[in-house]
């Protein structure tokens, strides 16, 4: 009886020692057409550092990747700043990468808006991202 009972707790430990599907910081949204997963190189990010983007874009009905899209990552404060970059197409199927720098900590509305072609309507998605202050020891990023 002890046997069995430690088997079952093994049972149940398992999972949770195993890697998750799930990425921290990762968010999955959908559109109409497309199905997101955004995927920041930091999470929360900090203030006055260069923060990559990596959104993996699919076809929401046959989650096929959506190849040479176009599109934009943007985000903004209540106090009018605001940050931007083009999505940047990657050698992985459905990928494209963009950065981001907040100049400042606190509350940003961020957004994605993408089309597959240039007849294609774009869609937007949108989130509210946290921006932690900058670390006193962090170097000074530059966007070209």
């Amino acid at each position: 009886m002890r046997a069995r009972a430690l088997a079952a707790l093994a049972l149940l430990a398992i999972p949770a020692c195993g890697p998750s599907d799930r990425k921290l910081g990762e968010l999955h949204q959908l559109s109409t057409t497309y199905a997101f997963t955004v995927s920041p190189s930091e999470s929360p990010p900090h203030a006055r550092e260069a923060i990559l983007f990596k959104i993996v874009v699919r076809d929401r009905k046959s989650r096929q990747p959506i190849e040479n899209g176009e599109g934009q990552i943007y985000s903004n404060n209540a106090e009018g700043a605001s940050t931007w970059d083009g999505m940047r197409k990657a050698d992985e199927l459905g990928t494209y990468y963009g950065k981001l720098n907040y100049v400042t900590a606190g509350q940003w509305a961020v957004a994605i808006r993408f089309r597959r072609d240039s007849l294609s309507p774009l869609e937007k998605i949108e989130w509210i991202q946290d921006v932690m202050n900058e670390r006193a020891d962090a170097p000074v990023t530059k966007k070209p």
